[in-house]
């Protein structure tokens, strides 16, 4: 698997110190091993939530290498959740976190037929007893472009969550295509410290980084000071906006620190233009913003090169091979520069949702195209700026405003550090514009009405606020995206009364 790597670093912990390429072949081959033990083969669903370790990785590749289907669920779900993931996948398999074990041995028991090992951070657990009796010899299975490798469950900031299940196609479509054009080369060095239940810390950062044979700094956890110590080893680093936005608030965060980087990549959530200011006049680098799904990997990116051409608010053209388009609701093509729904077709592209047949027929266009959901425009070159999801939109009045496009304004506003506009219902308009704030810990926040007063010559009144609300922080899930949901109910109330 990793033959011209051999002897290469594969990963390099602090905690945990080297594993070589060949050692981890090694380890892929005797977790492979204990799977087939287990009577486990071709299409079972194997589930893991646990922490971040080499095992945990090895668990992933090895899952894929006999054939088998890899779900992984964020380390933060409750048991209550995770039992609802179980009886919708059906695994053979569900590997939990030694530290929780008590809190799930009930599982077996629940769902008969289950089986159930624990593995820890550390790489100790019932799962790691047994990869110690197993030889690292293993042949990998044949599976076929289209067989499913991975069940992802979205998110679920509204209602049930879904199941995207991804092929081998598409992940070795996406992880070539990124390869290729964000410049990887010999002697690259990737500093990962993103989670690995989900697309951006797996499929994205560690498929690239294996295609490439690439070293792979490895933290458990984001923390600004280990990033900055290992920061001058690397030569790429992916993130969420938080993480830049953290080692922008650090002083020690400058050109020295990165004097052996050649790329920042930011995902998962949107990276305010302050934020792109920022870092490239501290340290003289332009983030590179892409934009991907669970359902597709990564769709759209900005140029590797020239690095002039990034946009700062823009997540750049479709990948090699990936088509894009902007469409509206009944799926008309929109013309250049048009707010609509952007929709995506190619080899990426999830072959639907486990089980759902109705709701996955409903998301795709009779000639294949995926409708994401996401409000977009795209202008006469194909560079496209994401707007705001289609369930963000606000109808005010009959006049459909744009979170984004207010939320950009009031984050220029002095001492705003970053906001989140939400529509909550109103007798009057049906949905009000309403704008939760979060102060960057300055004096330079005025008193909303005198933000009001400064926005009013920015914004056409429909698209005004009719309130702005401050909070100590947004509330987000795992991957830094502001839960909106969460705010729209907490101020649903503000206009009840309101006659």
């Amino acid at each position: 698997m990793f033959k011209r790597e051999a002897e290469q670093v594969a990963f390099a912990s602090t905690t945990r110190g080297n594993l070589s390429y060949s050692d981890f072949e090694t380890l892929i081959g005797r977790v492979a091993n204990a799977l087939l033990s287990l009577g486990l083969g071709q299409s079972d669903r194997i589930v893991v939530q646990t922490e971040k370790s080499f095992e945990t990785v090895a668990l992933y590749l090895a899952v894929i290498k006999i054939g088998a289907v890899y779900c992984p669920l964020n380390t933060a779900y409750t048991r209550g959740e995770v039992e609802g993931f179980i009886s919708d996948c059906e695994p053979s398999l569900f590997v939990g976190a030694e530290e929780r074990r008590d809190e799930f041995l009930h599982l077996t028991d629940q769902f008969p037929g289950l089986k159930y090992l624990t593995l820890s951070g550390g790489g100790s657990g019932s799962l790691a007893d047994l990869i110690d009796q197993q030889s690292g010899e293993h042949d990998t299975a044949v599976v076929g472009w289209d067989d499913i490798a991975a069940i992802v469950y979205t998110s679920g900031t509204t209602g049930r969550s879904k199941g995207a299940m991804l092929s081998h196609g598409n992940l070795i479509s996406n992880g070539r295509t990124l390869h290729e054009i964000w410049g990887f080369c010999p002697g690259d060095v990737l500093l990962h410290a993103l989670p690995i239940y989900h697309v951006h810390g797996l499929f994205i950062a560690l498929n690239t980084a294996f295609l490439n044979g690439s070293k792979i700094i490895w933290l458990e956890t984001f923390n600004v000071k280990d990033v900055l110590e290992n920061l001058p080893q690397a030569s790429v680093m992916m993130g969420v906006p938080t993480y830049y936005t953290r080692l922008l608030g650090s002083s020690d965060f400058d050109e020295n620190a990165c004097a052996n980087m050649r790329l920042f990549i930011s995902g998962s959530a949107p990276l305010l233009s302050e934020t792109y200011g920022e870092f490239e006049s501290r340290c003289g680098h332009r983030i590179l913003e892409r934009y991907g799904m669970s359902e597709t990997g990564m769709i759209t990116s900005n140029p590797y090169e020239p690095a002039i051409s990034r946009i700062a608010g823009s997540v750049g053209f479709a990948l090699p091979g990936v088509e894009v388009r902007i469409a509206d609701d009944n799926g008309r093509i929109l013309e250049p520069d048009e707010v609509g729904i952007l929709e995506v077709r190619g080899p990426n592209v999830f072959s639907g949702y486990w089980r759902m047949e109705a709701k996955t027929r409903m998301e795709f266009r009779d000639d294949g195209f995926f409708i994401t959901g996401d409000l977009a425009n795209m202008d006469d070159e194909g560079r496209v700026t994401l707007v705001g999801r289609a369930k963000d939109l606000i109808i005010s009045g009959g006049l459909n405003v744009y979170p984004r496009e207010i939320e950009l304004v009031i984050d220029e506003l002095g001492g705003v550090l970053e906001s989140a506009v939400i529509g909550v219902p109103h007798p009057d308009f049906g949905e009000a514009v309403v704008a939760v704030i979060v102060g960057d810990g300055t004096d330079n926040l005025g008193d909303t009405d005198a933000m009001l007063a400064d926005l009013k010559s920015r914004l056409a009144g429909f698209k005004l606020p009719k309130k702005i609300v401050a909070l100590d922080a947004l509330p987000r899930n795992a991957m830094g995206k502001v839960q909106k949901v969460l705010l729209r109910t907490e101020f649903a109330f503000l206009f009840s009364n309101t006659p």
